[in-house]
């Protein structure tokens, strides 16, 4: 199947599931973030998360064979969730490609994921194909791209051209493009989010609500020094 072929089934495909969304002209979204509802978060941000730039969100330590231990509770995965509740709250519909396709859904109902379209896919090299065809669609305000997960020898086949390349991409289009990362490796990200929060047992028992305001995060970007919240 040909790129232009994949593209053009994928556009119909969003269409027959999210028929009420509009088509955007040429121009990029008026709005120059996209805001995640974690109040602190935004407010340093200076709005929300950039349209028209790759976020990176490092987070998660690695394990011996090279994944993020699941186990790590740095705070990525309660950010990811906040960003779906979101987007239901704001009536939007975002992307999340799953790289190591480890998103489990049973913590949110139905109402909230039919605002949430759900990639699935089995290692980094197929996500990033998926990626390539679905920013390409203007309809789309957030698309998340969740590496957390995949080996190290897969993330270390990425070249630094990708990311360039995407960047352009969503130069053209003004989407939010969110990488969640192990480690830091995109070297076109306009910012790069280190969350480096320690939930222990103890936070399962606890709201989302109560957890976010206890994030650790510091922001990188260019001419800004870090800074941490929490």
């Amino acid at each position: 199947m040909t790129p232009h072929r994949e593209i053009v089934e994928l556009r119909q495909l969003l269409a027959a599931r999210f028929p009420h969304l509009r088509n955007w002209t040429d121009a990029p979204p008026a709005h120059t973030c996209w805001e995640t509802g974690v109040e602190r978060l935004d407010n340093l941000l200076h709005g929300g998360l950039a349209k028209g730039s790759i976020t990176e969100i490092v987070g998660g330590n690695s394990s011996r064979d090279g994944r993020a231990a699941p186990s790590s509770g740095t705070g990525t995965g309660l950010l990811l969730h906040a960003l779906i509740r979101q987007a239901y709250a704001t009536q939007q519909i975002i992307v999340l490609i799953d790289a190591a396709d480890s998103f489990d859904p049973c913590s949110f109902d139905q109402e909230t994921l039919s605002r949430l379209l759900w990639v699935r896919c089995k290692n980094a090299a197929e996500a990033l194909k998926a990626t390539d065809i679905i920013l390409r669609d203007r309809n789309l305000p957030l698309v998340l791209l969740d590496l957390k997960m995949n080996p190290a020898a897969q993330l270390r086949k990425i070249s630094g051209t990708t990311w360039y390349r995407l960047q352009r991409i969503v130069q053209q289009n003004g989407t939010a493009f969110v990488v969640f990362t192990p480690n830091a490796m995109i070297s076109s990200a306009e910012v790069r989010l280190s969350i480096d929060s320690q939930f222990d047992i103890t936070a399962l028992s606890r709201t989302s609500e109560e957890l976010l305001p206890e994030l650790q995060v510091n922001v990188d970007r260019e001419n800004l020094k870090a800074v941490e919240v929490g």
